[in-house]
């Protein structure tokens, strides 16, 4: 059986090409186990690109695990808005509060990091490798793609992935690894990130390139493979966006379980697999004899499946009490600052156009991917 590929080769490349990112201690640095803990949360899903922006000012608002866990939810949410998969951002608070509970110290064990809400074996092993200097090797989809190529592990993923973790725990037992387990783990992103990519990897600047079984035999490109996707199902609905005369917009909170659980929308029907009909949307909308005009489809793929939203757009001189009952009215200029997840941000927008107000309901349609 081959050897594995020398992380000392690994290391001596990413003292020379590591990436300078927000949460990364600077070398000679202790890495703080906030940020890298955060950081890691918001990477689940997201690009680093995406995610830089949101990171810094999250960090700007909330700059220590005490300051989050103090912090109201309604604060948090709205700061976490458009990160998607708002199950994090309920988990990242309820987690602040717990290490907040222990005296502000994030545990330094992987058992420990376990206990805690909203850490799964990656993040615990994520933040003990980078924080902690624990011998893991956290694998995400840059490792998995490097290992797959590496060692040419053509079996199809998720299958494939009690092997890839095999063959990255078994890089931790070169000393090279034992003696610096943050870096191998960071130089395994930087590597994966980089060179390593999914479709066109830079083969030639790789250090692990002569020891690359995937490479050897011509199918580095074509891995990790991946078994066919399941169709997503398609949802639809309908949200209403109703504005006063002083240009206040009527929202309400979702409830807290749930997709999207506690973000703030527009008001709508519930999602269903059967289109709604003009008649039936709007027999649910806030307002009944409101001049309702449709601005278009705003459609969204969720993991799962896919929705599409119908939006509808009215002015009033005054919105009911009775339609308040269960929203609030929020002004203009407030509207940033509300937990509004991407979907609703893009409803909001397409509501908020005027183009189509001469224009027929069944005549119009804009699709909108967000």
């Amino acid at each position: 059986m081959r050897s594995s590929p020398s992380v000392a080769r690994l290391l001596d490349w990413y003292a020379r090409h590591r990436r300078s990112l927000p949460w990364r201690a600077e070398p000679g640095e202790t890495a703080d186990p906030y940020r890298v803990w955060l950081s890691e949360i918001m990477l689940q899903q997201t690009t680093v690109g995406a995610v830089i922006p949101y990171y810094e000012r999250f960090l700007s608002l909330f700059p220590s695990v005490t300051n989050l866990a103090a912090a109201a939810d309604d604060r948090v949410m709205a700061a976490w808005a458009g990160l998607g998969y708002y199950a994090r951002a309920r988990n990242l608070v309820a987690c602040a509060r717990a290490v907040a509970e222990r005296g502000g110290a994030f545990p330094a064990d992987i058992d420990g990091l376990r206990a805690l809400p909203g850490i799964g074996a990656y993040t615990a092993a994520a933040v003990g490798a980078i924080a902690f200097g624990l011998p893991v090797v956290p694998v995400d989809g840059n490792v998995e793609r490097v290992m797959s190529r590496v060692w040419a592990i053509d079996t199809p993923l998720p299958q494939a992935r009690p092997l890839i973790r095999a063959r990255a725990a078994a890089l931790m037992e070169q000393e090279a690894a034992r003696c610096a387990p943050s870096d191998t783990a960071q130089a395994l992103f930087d590597l994966g990130a980089t060179l390593c990519t999914p479709t066109t990897p830079a083969c030639a600047l790789c250090p692990w390139a002569e020891t690359c079984e995937g490479r050897r035999q011509g199918i580095a490109a074509a891995l990790p493979r991946k078994a066919p996707k399941a169709v997503r199902p398609r949802r639809h609905g309908a949200h209403f966006y109703l504005a006063d005369e002083e240009g206040r917009v009527l929202l309400r909170r979702r409830p807290a379980k749930g997709l999207l659980g506690g973000m703030v929308e527009i008001p709508g029907t519930a999602w269903r697999a059967d289109p709604w009909t003009l008649d039936e949307a709007l027999a649910q909308a806030p307002v009944l004899q409101a001049g309702w005009v449709k601005r278009g489809t705003v459609r969204h793929v969720f993991t799962h499946f896919e929705l599409l939203i119908d939006v509808y757009a009215a002015h009033v001189a005054s919105v009911p009490t009775g339609a308040i009952d269960t929203g609030y009215l929020c002004a203009a200029g407030d509207l940033a600052t509300q937990a509004l997840p991407s979907l609703m941000a893009k409803c909001l927008t397409l509501g908020q156009n005027t183009r189509a107000e001469a224009a027929p309901a069944a005549d119009y349609s804009a699709d909108l991917l967000v």
